[in-house]
């Protein structure tokens, strides 16, 4: 993995619950020279400065800025020489009564990253994105979808500088703001009679905040340039997850929601032809690269899909309630 000691790294949307997560982790393990948390609420900032205050971790910066306004991104690209873009408007059904602000934000927000990093030879850049973005039905699938594209094809204007991008696609995230674990956990706490269950049949992909952010980190060393990693994770039935934190609660179907999926697909049968599989990840290589391809990769077949109701990794209740125990970690013993 990579020395992220003496280097400048910068997050965008870092005051979300990966940009926290991110930042906890490199701090714990590395001395970077800056370490720059760009995001456009103030009120988040400030409490983040709580956590992790520059008098402590004098290499962290908080600056106000939205990825929309590209000036502004480019300057605080300056001298950076590692990007994660977190930035996203990531809600289903606020997208779809907002769509400008969403096309704004993940379509053009993602331009504006790859304008400022070229701008600024900035080396590498991993943008997050999500399994919406397979075969989208939403909007906000439809979105990161295109910043998924442009991050890709950007590859192609890179010339002689170092710069390189790429994309990271994992599932829902344990315990992370609008997920369904808090949700659940909310209503247990209001002593609900019953819990509320879209379909019986419903299946997720899981992965944990300190998962996703090893998995960025190690999608920034293994790079060429314009790949889509995707980790191998477990799947759960979301009726599942429900009995396992709540045993003795009933459930009842309330049917799903408009651009919701029965199942998470991560990889489609149409991305077969470019996807190879590692241990413990699977690359969708970009069909227009000549160079090098991933080491030590095979391709997988033809017919592959990579979906949560056709995975042969499921997770058991003492699994589960093993990383919910990691997702509940406190991030500030991580960075102490």
């Amino acid at each position: 993995m990579y020395n992220l000691d003496d280097t400048s790294i910068l997050v965008t949307g870092g005051t979300g619950s990966f940009g926290k997560a991110f930042v906890a982790h490199v701090l714990q393990r590395w001395k970077p020279r800056r370490l720059v948390v760009f995001s456009r609420d103030e009120l988040k900032q400030y409490e983040m400065e709580q956590m992790f205050p520059t008098s402590r971790y004098p290499c962290m910066r908080y600056f106000i800025g939205d990825v929309r306004d590209l000036g502004r991104l480019t300057m605080a690209m300056r001298d950076i020489q590692y990007v994660v873009h977190a930035a996203a408007l990531k809600h289903v059904p606020i997208a779809e009564y907002n769509p400008f602000e969403c096309v704004m934000t993940n379509i053009g927000g993602a331009q504006h990253v790859v304008q400022a990093a070229l701008a600024n030879g900035v080396t590498r850049v991993v943008a997050l994105s999500t399994d919406k973005a397979a075969s989208p039905i939403n909007l906000y699938g439809a979105s990161k979808l295109a910043s998924d594209k442009i991050f890709v094809a950007s590859n192609n204007l890179v010339g002689s500088l170092p710069t390189r991008f790429s994309v990271v696609r994992y599932g829902n995230v344990l315990g992370s703001r609008g997920s369904v674990v808090p949700f659940f956990r909310k209503l247990i706490d209001q002593k609900v009679d019953s819990l509320p269950i879209t379909d019986p049949r419903m299946t997720r992909f899981w992965i944990t905040l300190p998962q996703g952010v090893e998995f960025v980190l190690s999608c920034l060393e293994q790079t060429q340039g314009g790949e889509i990693f995707v980790p191998r994770l477990a799947s759960m039935r979301v009726t599942d997850l429900a009995r396992t934190l709540a045993p003795d609660l009933p459930q009842h179907v309330v049917g799903i929601r408009p651009g919701e999926k029965l199942h998470e697909a991560l990889i489609t049968e149409d991305d077969a032809r470019t996807t190879v599989e590692l241990p413990d990840r699977f690359v969708i290589e970009p069909g227009w690269r000549d160079g090098p391809k991933t080491p030590n990769a095979k391709q997988v077949a033809e017919d592959f899909s990579y979906t949560s109701d056709n995975n042969d990794n499921w997770l058991d209740e003492a699994q589960l309630r093993q990383m919910l125990k990691e997702a509940d970690a406190p991030l500030i013993s991580a960075a102490a």
